[in-house]
């Protein structure tokens, strides 16, 4: 089969996750115990029996202790400790009862210590190894250099293999924590997506019913305002089908200049009355584009279930904050879906350290009122998370 340029190639579990190394990896280390095996079967060491079944114990002691050291759960149980005190008994007693060749389990002690105990317990229990394999390698070894061979031996075993295992398991983590990451990252991406799709699509929409209605009356006694109509509703689709790509790529910014234009517009054709004032400083593009999602779904919901017969929008502000307040003279009503596009704005504004509030107006209808502050590096840093 061609390979296509670009083409991923499928990677097995052990490519995507390698992980540390299992228990079966420490193993070949029991080849240490080739020579008190040799003495056994040379009978070079006294009651070979003894020794037989106490090497036959610490082999299985140790391939024990290894296997469960790679699980977590096991690692750190009472057994696994239990497991280990009676691999060093039976070392011990092999050293004492034997010397020469058979101290080198204890490095093999060491190194199974290392697999299952982790930061103080670890160099406790490693510094008694040490010496005390250097204290016996000098009462029983067969050369003078075994104390510190043994001990040198002891120590690297029980210290390296405790560093690569905690590294593998700081590795493990940094993955899953990475693989984390990039889960909330896309859990992200898919709400900011909800919401700008809502906030587009609830407006657009309820301006081509408002207009639709508006060329449907209009049409039996005044075609030339019905066609008008009929245009402005194209003009808003092809408008609607720019902004979802741009939605859809992660770039639109709602300018607030042009959702104002466009409420006016609506609004007008709901047959409500709109008022706009505009006061203070020119506002930065991130603030504005803010404060432009709120004006589209205002409007939105003012068309939707206000009945108003009036809609006042008013943006002051002035160097620190910028405010804007929308209230009709409807019934009252914000939205018959409580929480779905104010949800959505007010996280939004409260990531940009700003507050929306909604509800009832001071007589009758309807006030939402935002604010924000006049940071370009907030707003910018808000839209991103968002």
């Amino acid at each position: 089969m061609p390979k296509w340029p670009g083409r991923r190639k499928k990677l097995s579990k052990e490519e995507e996750d390698p992980g540390p190394p299992n228990g079966y990896a420490l193993l070949p280390w029991l080849l240490l115990g080739l020579g008190s095996f040799s003495n056994l079967i040379n009978g070079k060491s006294p009651n070979p029996w003894i020794g037989g079944l106490g090497l036959l114990a610490f082999n299985s002691l140790y391939i024990s202790v290894a296997i469960r050291a790679f699980v977590k759960e096991k690692r750190t149980s009472r057994t696994q400790l239990y497991l280990l005190g009676a691999m060093a008994a039976v070392t011990y007693a092999l050293a004492i009862g034997y010397g020469g060749v058979w101290l080198l389990y204890f490095p093999l002690l060491a190194l199974a210590v290392g697999t299952t105990l982790r930061k103080r317990p670890l160099v406790a229990v490693l510094l008694v190894i040490v010496f005390s394999a250097g204290w016996l390698g000098a009462v029983e070894g067969d050369s003078p250099w075994d104390p510190w061979t043994i001990g040198y031996a002891s120590f690297i075993s029980g210290a390296v293999t405790a560093a690569l295992l905690e590294l593998s398991e700081t590795v493990r983590e940094l993955r899953s924590t990475r693989q984390e990451l990039a889960r909330t990252a896309v859990e992200k991406e898919r709400l900011r997506f909800s919401r700008d799709l809502h906030d587009l699509l609830g407006h657009t929409l309820s301006v081509i019913v408002v207009k639709s209605e508006a060329a449907r009356r209009l049409a039996p006694r005044d075609m030339d305002a019905a066609l008008a109509q009929v245009a402005d509703i194209e003009s808003v689709g092809r408008q609607a089908l720019t902004e979802i790509r741009e939605a859809v790529t992660g770039y639109r910014d709602a300018s607030l200049a042009q959702e104002l234009e466009r409420a006016e517009s609506a609004l007008l054709a709901a047959g409500i009355d709109p008022v706009v004032r505009l006061s203070g400083p020119p506002l930065e593009p991130q603030t504005a584009a803010l404060l432009g999602w709120v004006v589209r779904e205002a409007a939105t919901n003012a068309i939707r279930h206000s009945k108003a017969n009036r809609c006042e929008i008013t943006v002051d502000g002035d160097s620190e904050r910028v405010r804007l307040m929308i209230t009709d003279d409807g019934r009252g009503v914000g939205s018959d879906a409580p929480g779905s596009g104010l949800k959505g704005l007010t996280e939004r504004l409260a990531a940009a350290g700003g507050s929306l509030t909604a509800g009832p107006g001071p007589r009758k209808g309807f006030r939402l009122v935002a604010e924000l502050p006049v940071d370009t590096d907030t707003a910018a840093e808000m839209e991103h998370s968002a």
